[in-house]
């Protein structure tokens, strides 16, 4: 009875101390919202967040929570609608990217300063992809708002930034998942978070008005980028969806094969169906989706 009653308490203690983990936060544009809504049911639940490596929209947030003001980028979140997101999008007619992306990193160095990566409060690193030599960088020191504008540049869509001499595209191009690079300490559990999941999604409502206006100003941008875009209304719309299909299914099955090699002790995952590349006027709703997810994910790991 004794040895019946330690192992109970041993199980207790197992499932309710506090839990050091390394946060993987993967790539997928608006979806990667869905990572702030991770992070809250993680604190929830009592996990201690160590370190944490994000690509794209993981870079983002990630990179946000390191510097401790995640409440700051909560608040942000909050006046997130369509009319804010169209006038923090500075789109260019260029044959590099519809978008310039200086606005929004201007507006999130107003929220949250910036900062060099090597003074966060935990360990951090964001992953681009140099377009150049075709090479994965990870940036681990230099300002904070550098390396997060280099690994959200979606080809076609953010122009390519230059640093020190190289231009960089998204890190989704080759690593959207980056498990292989977090500092993982003795004992840390490492979660992943893979919102480019080839899961069926959740029911969705259908799309406002509001909404598609401003699914049609993007895809209207789209077709000023030169004589490579067709200039049929139908056209247009088939390569505004092509490219973010593309984009949906590159991310998922290069997601698939790093989860296969490096398998995490938790995979949240989330349908890549579930929202657009471009839907960050969704963003709360977007979060409460993260959230969700987490909670089942952990559920299911504290019954072992």
């Amino acid at each position: 009875m004794y040895y019946i009653m330690k192992s109970i308490l041993y199980d207790h203690k197992r499932k309710t101390m506090k839990k050091n983990i390394a946060l993987v936060l993967s790539s997928g544009g608006a979806k990667g919202f869905a990572h702030v809504g991770v992070i809250q049911a993680l604190e929830r639940h009592g996990f201690n967040i160590t370190s944490v490596a994000g690509t794209s929209m993981g870079s983002l947030v990630g990179g946000l929570y390191a510097t401790g003001e995640l409440n700051n980028l909560l608040k942000f979140i909050d006046t997130l609608d369509i009319h804010e997101v169209l006038k923090l999008t500075d789109f260019t007619v260029s044959n590099k990217g519809i978008v310039k992306g200086d606005r929004v990193i201007t507006r999130m160095k107003e929220i949250i300063p910036d900062r060099n990566i090597e003074d966060l409060d935990i360990p951090y690193c964001a992953i681009a992809t140099d377009i150049v030599n075709g090479d994965e960088k990870v940036f681990t020191s230099g300002k904070l708002y550098d390396a997060i504008r280099a690994s959200i540049s979606i080809p076609t869509v953010f122009k390519p930034v230059k640093i020190d001499g190289h231009f960089y595209v998204d890190g989704g191009v080759l690593n959207p998942i980056p498990i292989n690079r977090v500092v993982r300490k003795r004992r840390d559990i490492v979660i992943a978070v893979n919102v480019n999941a080839a899961i069926p999604p959740e029911k969705k409502k259908k799309g406002m008005p509001l909404e598609n206006k401003y699914l049609e100003q993007i895809k209207q941008m789209y077709a000023k980028i030169g004589n490579l875009i067709p200039k049929n209304k139908t056209d247009n719309i088939g390569y505004f969806n092509l490219t973010t299909k593309t984009i949906s299914l590159m991310l998922n099955q290069i997601s698939e094969i790093t989860l296969a090699q490096n398998p995490p002790d938790i995979l949240i995952n989330i349908s890549n169906e579930q929202y657009g590349t471009f839907d960050f006027y969704k963003a709360k709703e977007i979060v409460a989706t993260g959230d969700r997810a987490a909670e089942k994910a952990i559920k299911k790991y504290l019954k072992k």
